[in-house]
């Protein structure tokens, strides 16, 4: 029986799970959205959302806190991926993310499924995203139909 057990075990050990969801979550941080499997991104939910709570207070401790759950690491530039930028993980969830939540009290986060699958085990793609932070994926633009050319008129 399962009583009083706790989150999913993602079939690997739990010093491998820690830095999985570290990971996801400083992916998550830096670029807004991010895409993995279904059960990667519900227990993503679930580390990420008290980290930005910790964020909203501003505090040394607060900082502190959120600096051991989630190792620090230096952000690499968009433009050019070898070059690293001067703020860090936690500097942009303190300095950027954390006042555009101030108003809400929860629910920073947001999984859009995919109808998308991984071949190996036809693992379901989602996309996790920060709320007011990500592009919102609207639908494709429809194609234009192709239809038999009109012959151009000779003169």
């Amino acid at each position: 029986m399962r009583h009083r057990v706790v989150g999913r075990r993602l079939s690997v050990t739990p010093s491998h799970r820690k830095a999985i969801l570290r990971n996801l979550a400083q992916s998550l941080i830096e670029h807004g959205e991010i895409k993995t499997t279904l059960p990667k991104a519900k227990e993503l939910v679930r580390f990420v959302e008290p980290l930005i709570t910790q964020a909203k207070k501003g505090t040394l401790h607060a900082r502190r806190l959120v600096i051991s759950r989630l190792n620090d690491r230096l952000m690499t530039d968009p433009g050019d991926q070898d070059l690293l930028q001067d703020d860090t993980v936690v500097q942009k969830l303190f300095k950027d993310i954390a006042p555009k939540f101030a108003d809400r009290n929860g629910g920073y986060t947001r999984i859009v499924k995919t109808s998308q699958w991984r071949i190996g085990d036809a693992g379901d793609w989602v996309i996790v995203q920060l709320v007011g932070i990500a592009k919102v994926q609207t639908k494709a633009p429809a194609k234009k139909k192709k239809g038999k050319k009109e012959p151009t008129p000779t003169a």
